[in-house]
C-alpha cells in the first residue's frame, strides 16, 4: 500500500538507534508534518536506515512531499501501527502567508421594491 502526502514539516525527533535480534545495527528517526488542508491534520512518520539522510538537510518550516507505508503489527494481543516514510521530496518553503477570504458583508444589496399586493409567484 503506497500513499503520499504533502505538509509542512514541523518537527524532527532524535535519531534512535539499536542492534537487532541478529547483530546487525539499526538507525529510526522520527518527524511530524502538518497539513496544509482546510482543517490541518499532524502526522507523525518514521524513516528507516539510509532513509534518515533523506530527512537530515531539511528545515523545520519547509514543505515536503512524502511516499509512505502503514504497516501494523501484533505485540501482546495489541497493534502497533507505524508509517514508513520511504520517499521524502522538498517541494518548497513555507508560504509567505496565505491571503484570508474577505467576509461578506462588503456587498450593497439593491433597496426593495416597494410592497404589491400581487407578488405571488402563482
Amino acid at each position: 500500500m503506497a500513499l503520499e502526502i504533502s505538509g509542512k514539516l514541523i518537527k524532527k525527533l532524535p535519531e534512535v538507534t539499536g542492534t537487532g535480534k541478529n547483530g546487525t545495527n539499526w538507525i529510526k528517526q522520527e518527524f511530524v508534518i502538518e497539513t496544509q488542508d482546510q482543517y490541518p491534520k499532524k502526522v507523525c512518520m518514521s524513516v528507516w536506515g539510509d532513509k534518515t539522510q533523506d530527512l537530515t538537510p531539511v528545515q523545520e518550516g519547509e514543505i515536503v512531499k512524502v511516499q509512505f507505508n502503514v504497516e501494523s503489527r501484533e505485540y501482546n494481543e495489541r497493534w502497533y501501527t507505524e508509517i514508513r516514510a520511504y520517499r521524502l521530496d522538498r517541494t518548497g518553503s513555507i508560504p509567505a502567508g496565505v491571503e484570508p477570504t474577505p467576509a461578506a458583508g462588503g456587498y450593497q444589496f439593491p433597496p426593495l421594491a416597494a410592497e404589491s399586493g400581487d407578488d405571488l409567484p402563482f
